[in-house]
């Protein structure tokens, strides 16, 4: 069985998902512990100390799995495989360990949507042929027209592109991504149980959890009709096969006392909610506050909206700022646009880092200080901009599926930086790593934002801290207090409040006994300065 989990952390009770504070590693771009340029386990287990002294509760993993990274992972060939790039089994058992005897949990990442074309089940169906019962496991159909020339639908691509590609003998496969990721058919018994197995061998290794990717996509209409905008039921996003399904994995988690966080982007809130029922997931990302521009008025919105839709089926809410697809806080909080879009990413946009970085560091104690579980993605805590990858550097599908004209997703995944004198500022030895760090990269290096007090990376120290030894912050009560227009004030405690001031002149702070933390100095008179915010005890 699972070996035990680590105990609560003060503050948090038995149910320690709900008020967690969750580190996201890409493996790739985390650290290279075997000097070939590309992160991988033994690199994690060497940070090991520096995420327990963050004082973060777990890391989320994306997929370490076998890959031929089509996808950044996503492209899963064997979930039983650590991809030999990342190490092996033996090293992942190790490192859920090592983490464990350090207080911190690990939770991996599940693909349900699709496989890779590398799979065994894909290799075997392109084999066996029309009509093989192989085939059934995904979605092959012959193609329209006279001679089968056309797809057998017009879906369009969660990337850009065509949804379906056709094979030698003329039957066409469904993927809503990449070529490289055939989707799996979920109407067939031999991908749930498959499934179910996969969650049972990690739950058996000592994983606390499960992030489930595209949550809301794997099940499909059986007919595959034409795409017609706003069809409801939608032909392949949020159908309610899905539910049973969830409940399912449900069980097995509860066996192991393991938990689910999904990646449901819907724009319906009650439908949003049915994931998060007592015996379906335990909480999905929260995808509205993530997008959302640094507005005081939109902003308070998400929040009261993202409370809202959790509150009837007890659940609590996450909150992320970044993830390995979206671009860094500290670009985007720097553009005329600060929200996120990803039909709105183009290249050359101006970008002031002084303003974003100011607005990072008052955001991240306006993340931590909300109700619930919150997700920190790697480099987030060391305030690094989005980097521009050379074109001919770029690997995301993303931008190549966009004929050139989106810039992808690397520029966020780009290898850390963890000393600042050493070769490519200590990502791992003096080989290149995979994608290329900007120039000045050093700059924003462990080592010397751990000397500095005021750097970003003591400010998530501190806030994680506090988070961790007070019982207010966490999971629990929000209340809105009075203020100025173009500033947030909530209380979380009779006597904890946060202020952030995203108006363009200084405010009063409320009454207030002590200043727990602030993202940067106050005024000369006490006041909190424009994109700036505080924890006050009162």
């Amino acid at each position: 069985m699972a070996a035990p989990q680590p105990g609560t952390t003060p503050g948090h009770t038995d149910d320690w998902w709900r008020g967690a504070a969750i580190y996201q590693v890409y493996p790739r771009s985390f650290a290279d512990g075997d000097g070939d340029g590309t992160g991988d386990l033994a690199g994690v287990r060497s940070r090991l100390p520096y995420l327990a002294e963050l004082g973060v509760d777990a890391i989320w993993f994306t997929p370490w799995y076998l890959s031929p990274l089509a996808d950044g992972g996503y492209d899963v060939a064997d979930y039983r495989t650590i991809d030999p790039a990342f190490g092996d089994l033996a090293e992942a058992e190790r490192l859920i360990a090592e983490a464990r005897d350090l207080g911190i949990r690990t939770i991996v990442d599940i693909v349900p949507n699709h496989v890779s074309d590398q799979h065994a089940w894909f290799k075997a169906a392109l084999a066996a042929g029309p009509g093989s019962p192989e085939r059934k496991l995904f979605h092959f159909r012959p193609g329209r027209g006279e001679h089968g020339e056309l797809p057998p639908n017009d879906w369009p691509s969660q990337f850009s592109g065509q949804t379906w590609t056709r094979v030698e003998d003329g039957e066409w496969y469904l993927h809503l991504f990449t070529p490289q990721q055939p989707d799996l058919n979920w109407a067939h018994p031999a991908v749930r149980e498959e499934h179910e197995e996969v969650l049972r061998f990690w739950f058996e290794r000592g994983v606390a959890g499960v992030r489930i990717d595209s949550a809301a996509l794997p099940a499909k209409d059986p007919d595959l009709p034409e795409f017609v905008e706003g069809r409801d039921p939608h032909p392949y996003i949020d159908r309610d096969d899905l539910h049973e399904i969830y409940r399912s994995w449900r069980r097995i988690a509860d066996e192991y006392g393991g938990v689910f966080v999904g990646e449901v982007w819907l724009p319906d809130s009650e439908r949003f909610a049915r994931y998060l029922r007592p015996d379906e997931l335990h909480t999905a990302f929260n995808f509205s506050f993530l997008s959302c521009p640094w507005d005081a008025v939109r902003l308070r919105a998400a929040i009261d909206d993202t409370l809202a839709e959790h509150a009837p089926v007890g659940a609590p809410a996450t909150w992320v700022l970044c993830n390995h697809d979206v671009t860094r806080t500290v670009t985007r909080y720097g553009r005329q646009d600060t929200g996120f879009d990803f039909a709105t990413k183009t290249y050359d946009t101006p970008t002031d880092l002084e303003l974003g970085t100011r607005r990072a560091r008052a955001a991240a104690l306006l993340t931590l200080a909300l109700p619930g579980s919150v997700y920190v993605y790697q480099g987030e805590e060391l305030g690094l901009p989005e980097a521009e990858i050379p074109r001919d550097r770029i690997q995301d599908p993303m931008h190549f599926r966009s004929g050139g004209t989106d810039p992808g997703r690397d520029g966020c995944r780009v290898p850390l930086p963890w000393k600042a004198d050493a070769p490519y500022a200590g990502f791992g030895s003096a080989v290149e790593p995979w994608l290329p760090q900007p120039e000045g990269w050093a700059a924003y290096a462990a080592d010397r934002q751990a000397d500095d007090p005021d750097s970003m990376l003591n400010l998530y120290r501190a806030a994680l801290e506090l988070r961790r030894a007070d019982p207010a912050l966490g999971d629990g009560p929000l209340r809105w207090l009075p203020c100025a227009d173009g500033v947030l004030t909530f209380r979380r405690s009779p006597d904890l409040t946060c202020v952030v001031n995203l108006a363009d002149s200084p405010v009063a702070l409320p009454d207030h006994t002590e200043v727990l933390l602030a993202s940067g100095s106050l005024d000369a008179d006490g006041r909190l300065p424009s994109d700036t915010a505080v924890w006050l005890r009162s």
